[in-house]
């Protein structure tokens, strides 16, 4: 069974109403929502980031909190897709030197991709504990670039989560600078995987692709 998503504990109050109000407005002003700029101009997501926001304000965290509601639109405009990996195969997309992807053009637009819980772990904020990551939102920009938001710390006894967002084309010759195996754990930790950096993120957003577009085709 999976396990709630950020778009089910956080956004299902918002597609009865604000979602489909954004979706209509994109529409008719034909614009692409994948365009950040261009959907914050909308009326319609700039009442979504005002309902987001909580009472006590957000000061520098305003950007991660729109990037969140960008995400999590796109996710449900492209149908509400989680992609579940299971631990054998998220295994073999860690291990894999270099592994092919399809094109952005074959696979879903934008996904939800969740991992087994406490598979994977980044020390998301320098000196404090190193935090797992549950899954991250994934889309494709005008500009042929994947942005994946990566969710960490979620559980059920913790009010919110941390977000990362890396963003780009899928990095070329990516090593670490200790040699290290990439996503090898950095916690010492047996069969545990560590995540060191946003290229690291980048990088496992464009292996799941391949998994989301069997998911998407299964779903279909």
């Amino acid at each position: 069974m999976l396990r709630p998503t950020p778009l089910s504990l956080v956004f299902s109050r918002f597609t009865a109403t604000t979602f489909p109000a954004i979706q209509k407005a994109a529409a008719e002003q034909k614009i692409d929502p994948t365009n950040r700029d261009a959907f914050l101009l909308l009326p319609e997501a700039i009442t979504l980031m005002r309902e987001l926001r909580p009472e006590e304000g957000i000061g520098e965290g305003m950007d991660f909190l729109v990037a969140l509601g960008h995400h999590a639109y796109l996710a449900w405009d492209g149908g509400s897709l989680t992609v579940p990996l299971a631990a054998a195969e998220t295994e073999a997309l860690l291990e894999a030197p270099t592994p092919e992807v399809p094109t952005l053009a074959d696979a879903p637009k934008a996904y939800y991709a969740q991992f087994l819980e406490h598979q994977l772990w980044a020390r998301v904020i320098d000196g404090e504990t190193a935090e797992p990551l549950d899954g991250f939102f994934v889309h494709s920009t005008p500009a042929g670039a994947l942005r994946v938001l990566g969710i960490f710390g979620l559980r059920p006894e913790r009010f919110g989560f941390t977000t990362v967002e890396a963003t780009g084309p899928r990095p070329d010759a990516l090593a670490r600078p200790d040699g290290t195996p990439l996503f090898a754990s950095t916690l010492g930790a047996g069969r545990l995987h560590s995540i060191t950096g946003g290229e690291e993120l980048l990088e496992l957003g464009w292996r799941t692709l391949g998994p989301a577009q069997n998911a998407w085709a299964n779903a279909a």
